[in-house]
């Protein structure tokens, strides 16, 4: 059975990306501190837990426009993503956008699909391909803002990370409780992992 799930690190004050985004700055001023607990080669157990589960491979995943990369309004240039020639995605990527694009295939079985008719149409389009396997929400805030207003979310992992950036974008803005049942803590000193069912 197909389950939509979502694995977003965040800081203390509930923030998933630091404020002015940009190319130089992906995650916005300071996000990517939000991101140190899986970064590095001396990975805590715990931490190396969490981040296998979050590069687990998914059948299908939805992404906003944001997350795919910097350019704002037409497309004006050949942008493929911040992640290089072979994305870590490995399954059909559905993008989030107003500017409807060709799609985008990249090595290692990870193509980008741009979806200009809402987030309804990208999860439908994400059913469609994923069979049993699972779907990932990879965010941004709004993105994962627009599946919980679908309804649409089984489950949620917040990675909260011992850091307060005092603005960027919240994950929760907006977002009606969606009744959550905790699943799972497992914590290092760089990250405290929360697993929830929603709806629970």
């Amino acid at each position: 059975m197909t389950r939509i799930t979502c694995h977003m690190s965040i800081s203390l004050d509930g923030f998933v990306a630091g404020p002015d985004q940009s190319r130089e700055n992906p995650i916005g001023v300071g996000g990517l501190r939000l991101h140190e607990w899986h970064r590095g080669d001396q990975v805590h157990e715990a931490d190396a837990a969490a981040r296998d589960d979050l590069m687990k491979r998914r059948g299908a995943v939805i992404m906003g426009r944001n997350m795919f990369g910097p350019i704002r309004g037409e497309w004006d240039e050949d942008w493929r993503g911040w992640w290089g020639d072979e994305p870590p995605y490995h399954a059909p990527v559905f993008v989030l956008t107003h500017h409807p694009h060709d799609p985008i295939e990249m090595e290692g079985g990870t193509t980008f699909q741009f979806v200009a008719d809402g987030f309804d149409a990208a999860l439908g389009q994400a059913r469609a391909v994923a069979g049993d396997h699972d779907i990932s929400i990879a965010g941004g805030a709004s993105t994962v803002r627009q599946a919980f207003a679908a309804g649409a979310i089984d489950e949620i992992t917040l990675d909260v990370a011992p850091v307060l950036l005092g603005a960027g974008e919240r994950l929760f803005d907006g977002v009606e409780d969606p009744g959550l049942e905790l699943v799972e803590v497992t914590a290092s000193p760089n990250a405290t992992h929360i697993r929830y069912r929603v709806g629970g």
